[in-house]
């Protein structure tokens, strides 16, 4: 008989009392769901493995890697960039099996909270809605930026900044299908123009365009392919997390997705294929086209900062540089959405779990939580500070998962279609050598920034405030709140897991007789 006709024969755990559940043997661990605290399983496996693919291209790749290239060099620029694109691979490897096994809305937050201490819980929800927040606040300043391409600084940028943000409130409030929609269609569109960049960018090395010339690799010569020794390095290292983001964002998606398992599992094999691919090639090409001295880079000048922009316009092609902000806007656009759309569900997560006032658990008819009013501006720093400590928290969490599998002899991993991180503990064990590489890259610049080698208070808190705050906040809940370390042997493993159903076996099923053409195609496709 085969594994889903033996699944059919079973009663469905809503259909079974609890002391049926309970007696369970073999399947046993096939838990019935919570309603994840009011959310609505909306998104489809199509939209998260679209989203997967460009969701998280924004700003930080099309303008912030101008001041990256112009800081440290084209070699420093690469660098970054690929240990950043290793750790996108090992934070994903490592998350997801907790995601695909306990698909909440509060995706690490809830693991810390579970399988360490709420205190770590606590500080890492803290740091990442800090993190997406200030998020926000940059992709409202990169919008005013873009617009000024055009504008050229004859409308306030006080407008601008309002007029996004009211966009942002608007999306945000309608129902997270209208969410998913927007997210789908606008990383197509990143996709697509990223593409068109990198087809282009090729050509203008060969000297394409009305005023194109031949590049040899000048940029990389008298000494500007790494600009400012380990400075520049590292503060490539730090800008490129910020610019590549955590990739998180899908496990959130997962809390509220109709196939967890299905559709994280190919978000898990597209995002570093992606960011590799997109990234890496993006930033090559940039730091052979532009010269890490161009007076446009972002950070000497509000117009056309973007170094894509700046690589077209050199050129001089007409047309593409403006149909390349266009797409810039839209990619700020969603970025924004998703910085609403993260940092709402983290606050929504530290509420449901008792961590902060319970006032902010609440949801409305349509599965969205209340958004807080955004009041500040916090520095870029602060972001990437949460971002590798948040994949330190991971790391941790991963450790202490598998340690309360083998302590209760939970066989999670293997059950039906199970999904277990690759290599284990390779994945885990990367994220916290490199987290610890990006921990002494900030406490360097803080001492001895660029331009400076006196330390100051002011670069000091700029690049370490964000992890003292982290620290501090750790420290001080577990103190005041008391909170225990989570012993493995008792920790819960039941609440809130999700066993496949019925007809998620039979997709999966269908999916492993595939051809390997078959399986490539639905990879690749965009509908």
């Amino acid at each position: 008989m085969s594994q889903l006709q033996d699944l059919k024969d079973m009663k469905t755990p809503e259909a079974r009392s609890p002391s049926e559940a309970n007696s369970d043997e073999g399947y046993g661990e096939v838990i019935a769901v919570q309603n994840n605290a009011g959310f609505h399983r909306k998104f489809t496996a199509r939209q998260i493995h679209v989203i997967s693919l460009g969701g998280q291209i924004g700003a930080g790749l099309f303008i912030s890697s101008g001041k990256n290239l112009r800081d440290g060099g084209p070699g420093s620029l690469f660098l970054g960039f690929l240990i950043v694109c290793s750790c996108v691979w090992a934070v994903l490897q490592t998350v997801s099996e907790m995601t695909i096994a306990f698909p909440t809305s509060g995706n690490f937050i809830d693991y810390a909270d579970r399988f360490v201490d709420p205190a770590v819980a606590f500080a890492a929800g803290l740091a990442m809605w800090l993190g997406w927040t200030a998020v926000l606040a940059s992709e409202a300043v990169f919008f005013s930026t873009i617009v000024n391409y055009w504008a050229k600084d004859s409308v306030p940028e006080a407008v601008w900044l309002t007029i996004f943000l009211i966009v942002m409130f608007a999306i945000f409030s309608l129902p997270n299908t209208v969410f998913g929609w927007f997210e789908y269609f606008t990383s197509i569109m990143k996709i697509l123009v990223l593409i068109i960049f990198i087809i282009t960018g090729i050509a203008l090395i060969f000297g394409a365009g009305p005023h194109g010339t031949m590049h040899h690799g000048e940029t990389w010569r008298n000494g500007d392919a790494f600009l400012n020794g380990f400075k520049g390095f590292g503060n490539s290292v730090l800008l490129a997390i910020l610019a590549i983001g955590d990739n998180t964002f899908t496990g959130f998606l997962a809390g509220e997705a109709k196939s967890p398992r299905f559709s994280v599992g190919h978000a898990v094999f597209l995002i570093p294929i992606r960011v590799c691919v997109f990234y890496l090639t993006s930033m090559v090409l940039v730091g052979l086209l532009v010269s890490p001295s161009n007076d446009n880079l972002f950070g000497t000048s509000g117009v056309a900062s973007s170094p894509f922009v700046i690589a077209i316009n050199d050129a001089g092609i007409k047309g593409l540089p403006d149909l390349l902000n266009v797409i810039i806007l839209f990619a700020v656009s969603a970025i924004a959405a998703e910085s609403f759309f993260v940092a709402s569900r983290i606050l929504q997560s530290l509420a449901h779990q008792g961590l902060i006032s319970a006032y902010v658990s609440k949801v409305d008819s349509r599965g969205r939580p209340p958004e807080g009013t955004i009041v500040f501006n916090w520095l870029a720093q602060i972001a990437s500070t949460g971002y590798f400590m948040v994949w330190f928290v991971i790391a941790i969490t991963s450790f202490h998962f598998r340690a309360a599998l083998k302590a209760q002899n939970d066989p999670l991993f293997e059950q039906i279609h199970a999904w277990k991180c690759s290599i284990w503990p390779v994945p885990p064990i990367w994220l916290l050598t490199c987290c610890c590489f990006y921990i002494a890259c900030s406490l360097y610049l803080a001492l001895y920034p660029i331009g400076s080698d006196t330390p100051t208070a002011y670069y000091f808190f700029q690049y370490m405030f964000g992890l003292i705050l982290i620290l501090f906040s750790a420290l001080a809940y577990k103190l005041i709140f008391r909170t225990k370390y989570r012993d493995p042997k008792t920790v819960d493993l039941q609440t809130g897991r999700r066993p496949l159903g019925i007809e998620e076996i039979k997709q999966l099923d269908d999916y492993e007789v595939m051809p390997w053409w078959r399986k490539f195609v639905s990879f690749i496709q965009l509908w």
